[in-house]
């Protein structure tokens, strides 16, 4: 008999023997990520903003390659770069450039949801603009986040509004090729406390339609794939539903992977056993090839 196994689920196999830590919500400021170059991308007056550099093994910066960027969950309030490391180390050995990012936040830094929307564009546009010296295809930049960051990471894409005033005249823009969404949210004028007064000051804005990913869909948004639990009780899985079905009827590519009753987060790594994490891999790494972003990997017979 002949199985079939694809080199992918092997180095997920690797990935998840050589790291001993899982997604720590608390681990902030993170310590030195190793494996990763170090870089600041915006001096606002409350922190010097950070991201993280996984480079492909032997990558010459002559060499573009496509890159990812991922934005932590938190709900805008607290949160840490740290959860999508071994995301980005799975995809760096993959042959892409994968960068975590670190944004302001209410809990540490006393801003609005506006505020953290501006240092996503900002990061983008950063790594636009230092593309040549990163070695990245700067037409082929994925966005990809977790619940607010996966937020984060749709408003790059869909927000016209919020880009940094000082960088409104840059000749390069904070908009992504693709979108990666775990269990985001999309809707926010649906949200039920959305209407409560401190929640709009949280916010920064009464105006809910311009930070709300799912008013904003139009044609011509960029090809997204979104995971998300049945069971989530933080973000309603039919705010993901009802934004897929946006997306198709406005012409736009958008996959949605369901997953039956699981919860807010399910998709971490060191949650179940790492089933959820492998599986959702298994799909982004599918997605990444049908884009041509990653090359296909070699099917191994084993008899």
């Amino acid at each position: 008999m002949v199985n079939l196994i694809y080199m992918k689920n092997f180095l997920l196999f690797v990935l998840l023997l050589i790291s001993l830590k899982s997604y720590n919500q608390n681990n902030y400021p993170p310590k030195k990520v190793s494996d990763a170059v170090e870089h600041i991308y915006k001096n606002t007056e409350d922190t010097d903003l950070k991201i993280w550099v996984f480079n492909p093994k032997g990558h010459k910066i002559s060499n573009k390659k496509p890159a990812i960027v991922f934005f932590f969950g938190g709900g805008y309030r607290a949160g840490t770069p740290d959860q999508f490391v071994e995301h980005a180390k799975y995809l760096s050995a993959r042959g892409m450039v994968a960068i975590i990012v670190d944004y302001r936040v209410s809990s540490r830094h006393n801003v609005n949801v506006i505020n953290s929307i501006s240092d996503g564009k900002s990061s983008i546009r950063w790594i636009k603009e230092n593309s040549d010296n990163l070695g990245i295809d700067k037409n082929k930049i994925i966005a990809s986040g977790g619940s607010a960051g996966g937020h984060l990471a749709a408003s790059t894409a869909l927000l016209n509004d919020y880009d940094d005033q000082s960088e409104i005249n840059s000749p390069y823009d904070s908009k992504p090729n693709a979108l990666i969404l775990f269990n985001p949210g999309l809707n926010t004028k649906s949200e039920p406390w959305i209407n409560n007064e401190q929640a709009q000051k949280r916010i920064g804005t009464k105006d809910y339609y311009s930070v709300s990913p799912y008013h904003n869909v139009k044609k011509g948004v960029v090809p997204t794939i979104i995971f998300h639990g049945t069971s989530d009780k933080t973000v309603p899985f039919l705010s993901a539903d009802l934004f897929t079905k946006r997306m198709i009827e406005f012409g736009n590519s958008c996959i949605l992977y369901a997953y039956k009753n699981k919860e807010h987060g399910f998709f971490n790594f060191g949650r179940d056993s790492n089933g959820p994490f492998v599986d959702t891999m298994n799909k982004v790494d599918d997605f990444l090839v049908s884009l041509g972003y990653l090359e296909p990997l070699p099917e191994v017979t084993v008899k």
